[in-house]
Parts: structure tokens; C-alpha cells; sequence
């Protein structure tokens, strides 16, 4: 287990304001940090639509992911699924409720096979304890997170559903977008449900937009993958978020592997 995360840059460094949730706690840490909190653990692998963390319930470990992507939502009482982030390669899920002692706030599912390292509370705790770089690193984190989180509220509170669809479509492009002969892929798989739970929609909104959406041609969609053909088009729908986005241009779109 020592040798995991080897592939991972040195310690991260953030750049500007150091608001970047994107940067995964993994990649964060010297590397002698890495391999020492890898090694606490030992590996664990899930389906796909597994739940790794479940809201509500009681905690006993922290996951420090390897390979594959997560999701994590919230539910309310009547049954709407919320849909927070998507957590993946060297990001840690499950800290919170191992430093409060609180129940899990939120569960964790994976959108794809994941292969993580599961290292208990107690370890997790010493090792932090022990550590202030890795305390502060933690720490740098979760401000993150949390700066993000309320940029994205304050954002979304200015925006139609159709306009929070265009930006959540264009981060996905930046982040998880591949280029092919149509367009841009997006490789992640979120159902109509987990994209209307990340803009605060229902699923029927979801549907209208995306049929909208194909028939002008700016979307293409089949039964396990959407394509964005025109990104300037959503570009324009998103205007009230653009200036806060990265612009995903066809040029600047990610290659495919």
C-alpha cells in the first residue's frame, strides 16, 4: 500500500485567492504524508451505485478514494435527492463526521467501479493530530469547499433553472469533458435525476431543457453518454454565471485519452 498515490503532483500550493475545491486532499500533502496516511488503511473496492457513506448514519472511517467517481447528496424527507459534488481520484469523503464524532451528514455513491483506502476514525484522528502541515492542509480543504459552495449559492440564487443548467453543463465539460468527433462527452454518468439535483430542479425541468437543448442542436444525448456540440450557444444561456465559470471553448475542450 505504500507505493499508492505515487502518481500524484508534490504538495499542492494554491494559487490567487486559493479558492480551488478541485484540488483533491491527496495531491495536497507531501508525498511522505501521502504514503504514510495510505498506509493506515487498507483497500476497498465498490460497485458502481454503491453507497460507500450513507446520510444519517453513524461513522467509523474516512475513504481516501483512488480510483473511479462519487457522488454526494443529501436527501430530504420527501424523497428529493440534492446533488452537492462529485468527489474523485485522491479525494478524501467521510472527515467531517470523523473529527465531530457527528453522524454522517450526506451520502456518498459511486457513479463508477472505486477502489478507495479505508482507514479508521481513530487512525484518521492520531494521524492529523500528529501532523500541523497536514492539520493546515485539512483545513485549507474544507475552506475551500466551503467558499465554493457559497459562491455556487450565491450564484445560482441569481439565475433561472435554464441558466444554472448551462453552467452546471459547462463545468461538467471542463471537468469531465472529452473531445470526439461530435463535440464534447461528458464521462461521467449522472442520470436526469442527479443533474436536476444539482441545480435545484425536478426531473421533468431537466428533461424540457435537454429537449430544448437538442433540438436547437446544442446537445446531443443517448442512453449512457450527452455531448455538447455547441458550448458557445450555452455559453450565452449561462450569461448571469459567465463571468464566475472557466470558459470551455472547442478549442480549449479536454483531449480524449
Amino acid at each position: 500500500m505504500n507505493d499508492r498515490g505515487d502518481g500524484m503532483a508534490a504538495a499542492y500550493v494554491p494559487e490567487g485567492d486559493g479558492l480551488d475545491d478541485r484540488v483533491p486532499f491527496l495531491a495536497r500533502l507531501e508525498r511522505e504524508d501521502r504514503v504514510a496516511l495510505l498506509a493506515l488503511g487498507r483497500e476497498l473496492s465498490f460497485d458502481s451505485r454503491t453507497a460507500l457513506l450513507r446520510q444519517d448514519e453513524p461513522s467509523a472511517y474516512v475513504l481516501l478514494i483512488l480510483t473511479g467517481w462519487t457522488k454526494v447528496t443529501t436527501s430530504a424527507p420527501n424523497g428529493y435527492e440534492a446533488l452537492h459534488a462529485l468527489r474523485g481520484p485522491g479525494d478524501i469523503v467521510g472527515e467531517s463526521a470523523a473529527l465531530t464524532g457527528r453522524p454522517r451528514s450526506a451520502t456518498v455513491t459511486a457513479l463508477s467501479p472505486v477502489r478507495a483506502v479505508v482507514v479508521t476514525h481513530e487512525k484518521f484522528r492520531a494521524f492529523v493530530a500528529g501532523s500541523p502541515e497536514v492539520s493546515l492542509t485539512l483545513l485549507a480543504l474544507t475552506s475551500d469547499r466551503t467558499r465554493a459552495a457559497d459562491r455556487r449559492s450565491l450564484e445560482f440564487a441569481a439565475m433561472t433553472v435554464r441558466e444554472r443548467f448551462a453552467v452546471l453543463l459547462l463545468d461538467l465539460a471542463h471537468t469531465h469533458g472529452a473531445r470526439t468527433g461530435e463535440g464534447i462527452e461528458l464521462d461521467i454518468p449522472l442520470s436526469k435525476q442527479e443533474l436536476a439535483g444539482a441545480v435545484s430542479a425536478s426531473r421533468e425541468m431537466v428533461q424540457r431543457l435537454l429537449k430544448d437543448l437538442r433540438e436547437r442542436g446544442i446537445v446531443r444525448t443517448g442512453r449512457r453518454a450527452l455531448v455538447i456540440v455547441r458550448p458557445d450557444a450555452l455559453r450565452r444561456i449561462a450569461r448571469a454565471g459567465e463571468s464566475a465559470r472557466p470558459a470551455v471553448r472547442q478549442e480549449e475542450a479536454p483531449q480524449a485519452p
